[in-house]
């Protein structure tokens, strides 16, 4: 299953030889020449012993892997934990499986919830464990909201696509844990008072990797583009 040396390989080699094939069409083009190193790299990058090591999640110790259970998600954090050992900078987990249309209480109860409890639990003491969680920042976070009106579409009741109110979850990283920074109204419509923007959001993530969110770039005509484009930086998730 997934995705083996040989298979990438395999691929590597059919791709040399379109490259091959369309060489002449392809010359003196910068972006296409672009592409093919970061192919290059890719390729280097996933075949190479160090990756292939840091991808055997069996290499754990059964006392270490246990509390992260057997579950995708949970598989996932284990390996986000060996792959930040290993010095990979930015890695992301995917978790499906939130949109409840319908469903919605019995879904969250006995599926998404423990799932997401026991998973993120093991990535924040697996990480400390190996003295990384100082030195990693964990963020969470879903699309958007869902609505506080509970749809009768179906008998079992749904929640919908919410804009006004959502939260995230952010650690490690010289985040100040165990906060609750905001606060919804009682009917969970919008935020209590100001509330805080997606924009504000992401100049704090980026302010915990020590990147400058105001820092601007700018395109081949000189147009400036910044970072984040109006946000400011959440003080109170901070130590």
């Amino acid at each position: 299953r997934g995705l083996t040396v040989a298979k990438a390989n395999k691929r590597n080699q059919l791709l040399k030889d379109l490259d091959t094939t369309f060489a002449g069409i392809d010359s003196n083009n910068q972006l296409l020449e672009g592409l093919d190193e970061f192919s290059k790299q890719a390729h280097a990058m996933i075949t190479s012993p160090r990756s292939r090591e840091a991808f055997d999640i069996s290499k754990e110790s059964k006392e270490f892997a246990s509390p992260f259970g057997t579950t995708n998600f949970g598989m996932s954090c284990l390996l986000a934990t060996r792959l930040v050992e290993s010095g990979v900078k930015f890695c992301t987990i995917s978790f499906g499986g939130w949109d409840t249309h319908r469903d919605n209480f019995t879904t969250l109860k006995t599926r998404q919830l423990p799932q997401l409890d026991e998973g993120l639990s093991a990535l924040f003491n697996g990480l400390e464990q190996k003295g990384l969680l100082e030195s990693t920042v964990v963020y969470v976070t879903g699309e958007f909201g869902r609505t506080p009106k509970i749809n009768t579409r179906t008998a079992e009741g749904g929640r919908d696509h919410y804009p006004r109110c959502m939260f995230m979850v952010m650690g490690g990283g010289g985040v100040k844990g165990g906060h609750v920074i905001g606060e919804s109204d009682d009917k969970a419509t919008g935020p209590l008072h100001e509330g805080y923007s997606p924009d504000d959001v992401a100049a704090s993530f980026y302010h915990a990797l020590g990147i400058d969110h105001e820092k601007e770039y700018h395109t081949a005509t000189g147009r400036p583009i910044t970072i984040v484009r109006d946000g400011t930086v959440i003080s109170d998730l901070f130590a």
